[in-house]
């Protein structure tokens, strides 16, 4: 099924790269520089002053490949839609960040009511204009469960749990991008599998780019994506589970996104209750870090178990 929508991911990481190569010197040129978190790992602190806003050459590759080895219909504009709302997002979330040389850009009620604007109007789309089902798929069993105006509170739920998730994995070079790949591969044969050629060149397309941006991206990273990217990549993934009603699907092949996202409910949660963390430091990703685990070795795990549960999401459909 890959090979139908190869040519596309071929395209999007030949645009990529060609957007990586002419864009990264008008991100150091605009001073568009990652600023470190202090609380993180002290071997950290070597990043700072790397450009950032990688996102906007991302959503430029995609949008460029689209729009010439893609077909426009409703289905796309409303995923670009999605998409590119999150771009906008992450930027002034970026911006604010490069504007004031802090690590914390927009507030979390500021970022989350974004979001749920964003998601409000996608499930618009669709419900309304694509005229889709409110039903929740059970894979493996076939089942659908009828959430009816439910629907609404559930996608919304996936497009911020997903886009929250994928920006919390952005913090070790290369691993967004790497696990984001892995995903987009997996979501294509998914909507191949369901008939969905659209949606398969769509996530063909994303996966193209991802890999492209690891030309520039792995370690040691010339470019971070920034919230730019990873809210994209997030908004993408739920974007196609919701359309191919593979919401539970995303649960497994981006399983990697869940366990980051978990680590930090976990450790927040365990802090605050019991005075206690259960990791290092959380994301997961620094957990093993701050064990002692090279960065670079932890990307290649995580992208090794990411592979693990692409091929298990792909059998479970």
């Amino acid at each position: 099924m890959w090979d139908s929508f190869l040519p596309t991911a071929l395209l999007a990481f030949a645009v990529m790269s060609v957007c990586g190569f002419l864009g990264l010197p008008l991100l150091r040129h605009w001073n568009a520089r990652q600023e470190v978190r202090e609380e993180g790992p002290q071997s950290h602190r070597s990043k700072a002053g790397t450009p950032t806003m990688g996102g906007l050459l991302m959503a430029a590759a995609l949008i460029i490949t689209l729009a010439i080895g893609g077909r426009v219909t409703a289905q796309v504009g409303w995923l670009l839609f999605l998409v590119l709302g999150h771009v906008l997002l992450g930027f002034v979330d970026d911006g604010i960040k490069a504007v004031y040389k802090r690590n914390l850009g927009l507030t979390a009620k500021q970022k989350l009511a974004g979001q749920l604007v964003l998601a409000a109007i996608f499930t618009y789309g669709l419900v309304v204009q694509l005229e889709m089902p409110t039903v929740l798929h059970i894979p493996f069993f076939g089942w659908e469960w009828p959430l009816g105006y439910g629907y609404w509170f559930f996608a919304a739920l996936v497009i911020v749990g997903t886009t929250n998730a994928v920006n919390l994995t952005d913090g070790l070079d290369g691993l967004a991008a790497g696990t984001s790949a892995i995903a987009a591969m997996a979501f294509v044969w998914v909507a191949a599998a369901l008939n969905a050629p659209v949606a398969a060149e769509f996530a063909a397309a994303v996966a193209g780019v991802c890999l492209g941006f690891l030309l520039f991206n792995y370690h040691p990273a010339k470019v971070f994506m920034g919230d730019t990217g990873s809210l994209a990549l997030g908004a993408a993934f739920a974007g196609l589970a919701l359309l191919l009603r593979a919401e539970l699907l995303l649960v497994i092949i981006g399983g990697i996104f869940v366990a980051e996202a978990v680590s930090v409910i976990l450790q927040v949660g365990s802090f605050k209750l019991r005075g206690k963390r259960i990791f290092r430091m959380s994301p997961l990703h620094h957990h093993f870090e701050l064990g002692g685990m090279p960065e670079v070795r932890v990307v290649h795990v995580f992208w090794l178990a990411g592979v693990v549960l692409a091929i298990l999401g792909i059998c479970v459909r």
